[in-house]
């Protein structure tokens, strides 16, 4: 210590190390409870390995029965090469949903950003609401009512096609052509089959990187991600130039797609979408509108063949709109409002397996939550997973119970499948639209079986089953 008055500047700086140490000791132990497992890979093995195991919720129950403190169900984590906290519980979600762009904004691993550029899912603030507002013109439940007719339309073609007349078939891959077919033909009047099946090929290899450790070699999930996105954008560029030129030539209508409606369609401040930023939405939108619904409509059916009575109510009540029906009579808006037991059905479905696992924040200031102290900078990802099997949100949770969702339903913010707040999916209506004329079309068609038993299904990163949920069919005898 006698050297310190010798060296006062050698003092002040020992002085403020000791501070900034004693600082950052102090903010750490502020966090939440928990570990980041090993270094580099953090949990992630861990995490991964429970999706594929077809178990995503118990990552996080299992972290939160060890570490947490009271009613706390939050934890420290260390994922995709992140250090982050994941929150569960309608109280988390409510705290994090109503502080979007205030105390946290939307975040995604760096695979995800890389890959979806300048989409809806990776603008914050401004950039963000202003796409939004573009797209919700498009996806709200009055546009969509216009197209109920198309989807019906394309659905029954489809059923009768590629369902009728077969004894066996595997659902997933013959449902994902079909909402693939359905989401480039709404999108962008998209119906050429080898470009429809040259990009459906592409969207595969986009799928299994979308969410991955973005490292760029040969061999990598991510690498073929990278490969098949710059196939994808490079086709989708060339329709976005043939549109506007037809646009241009008015051999196009302004009102026929979404790819029109975008190209001629300024915001408030009367800017209008580059094609670059066209390209990326629109490339969003063909993943979110059919790999999802792909997913919940393979699992819905795996469910229904292994719930007789509950397929049984589901015919009933479709059998009853159906006969409402009239020769070359379409699905409207009113059958689909009348279609409540099915919705509940195909709700309770989402909360089992859900087809999107959980989303991602990051925290945009210091912020106090439960007696923690998360930083700035700081990822948070919350679990839809671990939050719909909470047993404080739903009573005997493993048990399938469409009931449920009836009345006044479930309590604010306990159900959360498409997210909530100024996040929330702009696909809700879409999926809903989707799946149902699916489903009515699917149960007053057929009756089936599973030929794989107690088939597992797995998260990689949404749901599908092991084998792809193959199939016999015995359709309904007149």
């Amino acid at each position: 210590m006698a050297l310190l008055p010798i060296f006062p500047p050698l003092a002040a700086l020992l002085l403020l190390l000791l501070l900034l140490l004693f600082y950052r000791k102090k903010k750490k132990t502020n966090l939440p409870p928990g570990s980041y497992g090993w270094p580099v890979l953090g949990e992630t093995l861990a995490f991964l390995s429970a999706s594929r195991q077809g178990q995503p919720h118990k990552f996080a129950l299992d972290r939160i029965a060890k570490h947490g403190r009271g009613r706390s169900k939050i934890f420290k984590t260390s994922l995709l090469g992140e250090k982050m906290v994941v929150f569960c519980g309608p109280s988390a979600l409510k705290f994090l949903f109503s502080n979007e762009n205030k105390l946290v904004n939307v975040w995604w691993p760096r695979s995800t950003q890389l890959l979806l550029r300048t989409s809806l899912v990776t603008l914050v603030g401004d950039d963000a609401k202003r796409v939004r507002r573009l797209l919700f013109s498009f996806l709200n439940l009055d546009a969509l009512s216009r197209y109920i007719q198309v989807v019906d339309h394309a659905t029954h073609l489809h059923i009768t096609s590629q369902w009728q007349g077969k004894e066996e078939l595997k659902v997933y891959p013959t449902v994902k052509v079909h909402t693939f077919e359905l989401a480039c033909r709404l999108f962008m009047s998209v119906d050429d089959p080898q470009l429809v099946s040259l990009l459906n090929e592409h969207f595969h290899f986009f799928l299994k990187g979308v969410i991955s450790i973005a490292a760029y070699f040969p061999g990598t999930s991510y690498y073929r991600a990278t490969k098949a996105t710059k196939a994808i954008r490079k086709e989708l560029g060339q329709i976005v130039r043939r549109r506007r030129v037809a646009l241009e030539q008015r051999a196009a209508l302004p009102t026929q797609d979404l790819l029109s409606y975008l190209l001629v369609t300024a915001d408030e401040d009367g800017r209008f979408l580059t094609e670059e930023e066209i390209v990326s939405n629109i490339l969003l939108l063909l993943f979110a509108g059919h790999d999802t619904s792909t997913c919940a409509i393979t699992v819905i059916m795996k469910y229904l063949a292994e719930m007789p009575e509950v397929y049984d109510k589901v015919l009933e009540e479709q059998r009853g709109i159906a006969s409402s029906k009239g020769p070359g009579d379409f699905l409207n808006r009113g059958d689909l409002q009348k279609m409540k037991y099915s919705w509940n059905v195909i709700s309770e479905v989402m909360r089992l397996t859900p087809p999107v696992t959980g989303s991602y924040r990051q925290a945009i200031a210091d912020f106090d939550y439960e007696g923690y102290t998360i930083p700035k900078g700081f990822k948070i990802m919350w679990s839809a997973a671990a939050h719909h099997r909470d047993p404080s949100n739903f009573p005997d949770e493993a048990n399938f119970d469409p009931s449920r969702f009836e009345g006044a339903g479930l309590a604010p913010y306990a159900y959360v499948p498409f997210g909530g707040g100024p996040r929330m999916c702009l696909g809700l209506e879409f999926a809903r639209l989707e799946t149902l004329v699916f489903l009515h079309h699917l149960v007053t068609s057929f009756r089936w079986e599973m030929m794989v038993p107690g088939e597992k299904v797995i998260f990689d990163p949404m749901p599908v089953p092991a084998e792809e949920l193959p199939i016999r069919l015995r359709p309904h005898t007149a």
